[in-house]
């Protein structure tokens, strides 16, 4: 038996034929002004990186950049290296970190597990309001807390303390979220077996979250370890290595570079400021680069 099939009538398949192409047209047109915004935005990613990387490349070629501070070198003189500043850098991350993820991860587990009422409200709020606050904001808090009324000396500990403030709402923010994807049904699946709520935050919930969390961590350490006003505040430059943060001044890639800017003029302390810079990005791009990494495990396991 044969099947007969019937054609829209003229006008409405014109009618849909119209509609198609405007849709084609509207898509052209938004396809365009997408790749537009693209590249308006990745020009000056390009230029700056270009110029950072061929006015800064030339010193990190060499070792001494690697493994000879600044101690004895003076702005016109060629030589030195960035050991200081980066063993510095490391050693304020390590202790921004050490302070900040405890803290940061308890708060978003009291958030997702326990977070209830007009206090969980009130700490989603002050989360927001860390989130937006600036780095010469925290630094005056710490400094006006620290040296003030405390009475302590600028030393990099300090510098930690104001990271820990603008640290603390990445991480709580990131780890949030890798908790709240956590199907319901593995913690319901634990409480039926008896597990306590804590056991089964530690045992189950956390683990499966766990990659996603530390690539929160990563990408919070890169956000603060190229923050400069908390290091001008309470962190004064020094050109020798200083392992100790608790005495003593200690220097960083960021106030290494602001030691040299106002001698630009001379080329030792020229070619140093940008080496500098490269230097800082080059650490703070692999931190962002592992953090993508790890984000490709850090969905949910099922």
């Amino acid at each position: 038996m044969a099947v007969v099939t019937s054609s829209p009538p003229a006008p409405t398949k014109r009618l849909l034929e119209s509609e198609s192409a405007g849709r084609r047209a509207r898509n052209r047109l938004a396809t365009v002004l997408m790749a537009a915004c693209l590249l308006i935005a990745m020009l000056p990613l390009i230029w700056i990186l270009w110029t950072v990387v061929s006015r800064g490349a030339g010193l990190l070629g060499d070792s001494t950049w690697w493994t000879n501070s600044q101690r004895g070198i003076t702005s016109r003189r060629v030589g030195g290296g960035a050991y200081h500043a980066i063993v510095g850098t490391l050693v304020m991350a390590l202790m921004t970190a050490v302070i900040s993820v405890p803290i940061a991860i308890g708060t978003a587990i009291y958030l997702v597990e326990y977070g209830r009422g007009r206090f969980a409200k009130l700490v989603t709020f002050m989360v927001d309001v860390l989130t937006g606050i600036p780095s010469i904001v925290a630094a005056l808090f710490i400094y006006a807390l620290w040296v003030t009324a405390f009475g302590f000396q600028r030393v990099s500990f300090a510098v930690s303390l104001a990271l820990v403030l603008l640290m603390v709402p990445v991480v709580v923010r990131s780890t949030e979220e890798m908790l709240r994807l956590v199907p319901r049904d593995l913690r319901e699946a634990s409480y039926a077996l008896g597990v306590p709520r804590w056991k089964t935050i530690v045992k189950v919930v956390l683990p499966t979250a766990f990659s996603g969390i530390v690539t929160g961590i990563m990408l919070g350490l890169a956000r603060v370890m190229g923050e400069t006003a908390p290091l001008l505040i309470l962190g004064p430059y020094t050109s020798s290595i200083n392992l100790n943060p608790f005495d003593g001044n200690m220097a960083a890639l960021p106030t290494f570079i602001n030691q040299d800017r106002n001698n630009q003029a001379l080329d030792p302390a020229f070619d140093r400021v940008w080496a500098a810079a490269l230097t800082l990005i080059l650490i703070v791009m692999v931190l962002s680069v592992l953090g993508r990494l790890l984000s490709r495990f850090g969905t949910v396991k099922k």
